[in-house]
């Protein structure tokens, strides 16, 4: 074994040579430290000269006694301590995976906890964590004997006005990643995160906090929507698919998602379709439901290396320069400033729209259709 050898190896691998030649501080060492604490020890036995009076070697004595007799060999554990020992080994397994988020690329293992989380757009978050094997050890020790029934969890809080946060959902993640993609309601909304080990009896302990993000309004996004352009077009065939009219119905995740994006209810052909009346609700008792909203799009064009940005936020500009936002047009007057950069920064331009929208309601008018 030469320190050659040693280094072409990683460190999550030299760390677990170093664990079983019961190298002192294994766990804190870096690479380098790792690859002279291994040579060392080989240098040390190559040393030790097999003894000259017939003593039986090292790995006889482990098959002998104190006595010189063979040891009898142990009998089978019972299968619940044996399902036991399963259940540590694999806790221990996904533990070492939650810390080690290099894998067997090569790189070093990460000095730092820390927890990344990025917008996507208005309903989705990306988390992205790092997080050290010493800060998983912690974490065992004060869980103590709540540990083995722990699970991996990333954690979502809302952040309200006054500074109150409130618990929005646990995420139990696999071990071994280390990103996920979290869903979000309600935008615009301001989101943090925390990444640990959740206790079957409610206790949390954290390993990493995320920093604060705030999700954009819904209505600001693309007007063309290649993607969601398609589904729209066969948005009754994908849900039929997806097992929408069986008896058992589609999943409500998905049903959720659909109706959200294409605004108009999913379900039997006879509820969505022929109207109230074939979804048997009591208009007489509810009145019927009536709701009319607005929005406008804003669209441009303008040198295709230029930056443009529209009330603060980056719009992204087509190929040939063009660009087209879809915003929600509240019963207010808003103004809109469009700003576009040259590529260098030196010259830019602002045009600013102002729209204002006033909506009324007028009272409901029920006609008698008795017959005479």
């Amino acid at each position: 074994m030469t320190a050659a050898t040693l280094r072409s190896h990683t460190a999550k691998h030299l760390a677990q040579m170093a664990r079983r030649n019961g190298v002192a501080g294994w766990h804190s060492m870096r690479k380098e430290e790792l690859v002279l604490a291994l040579v060392k020890i080989a240098r040390k036995r190559s040393t030790v000269a097999p003894a000259a009076n017939g003593k039986s070697s090292r790995n006889d004595s482990k098959q002998l006694g104190s006595s010189g007799t063979p040891k009898k060999p142990k009998k089978n554990p019972d299968p619940r301590i044996r399902r036991k020992i399963d259940q540590l080994q694999r806790k221990l397994a996904v533990a070492k995976n939650l810390a080690s988020t290099t894998g067997d690329t090569g790189r070093q293992e990460p000095e730092l906890d820390r927890l990344v989380v990025m917008v996507r757009d208005p309903y989705w978050l990306h988390a992205f964590w790092e997080l050290t094997q010493q800060s998983v050890d912690r974490a065992m020790a004060s869980l103590g004997q709540h540990w083995h029934a722990s699970r991996p969890t990333l954690r979502v809080y809302s952040l309200k006005e006054g500074g109150t946060e409130v618990l929005e959902k646990d995420i139990n993640i696999h071990g071994g990643v280390s990103n996920w993609y979290v869903d979000v309601q309600d935008p615009p909304g301001e989101f943090r995160m925390e990444v640990g080990y959740l206790a079957e009896v409610g206790t949390f302990y954290c390993l990493a906090r995320s920093n604060t993000v705030v999700t954009p309004p819904a209505s600001a996004s693309d007007a063309v929507d290649d993607n969601w352009a398609q589904v729209a077009k066969n948005a009754d065939r994908i849900f039929a698919m997806s097992g929408g009219y069986s008896a058992q119905g589609a999943s409500r995740e998905l049903q959720e998602l659909l109706e959200e994006r294409l605004q108009r209810p999913l379900g039997s052909p006879m509820a969505t379709r022929y109207g109230n009346g074939a979804a048997k609700l009591d208009l007489a008792a509810e009145g019927m439901p009536f709701a009319v909203d607005a929005e406008i799009i804003v669209y441009g064009a303008v040198d295709r290396q230029a930056h443009v940005t529209m009330s603060g936020e980056p719009v992204t500009l087509h190929p040939d320069g063009t660009f087209s936002v879809r915003l929600s047009l509240p019963d207010c007057r808003q103004v809109i400033p469009i700003v576009a950069s040259s590529r260098d920064g030196v010259e830019q331009r602002t045009i600013i729209l102002a729209v204002e929208r006033n909506t009324k309601t007028m009272e409901s008018v029920v006609h008698d259709i008795r017959r005479k």
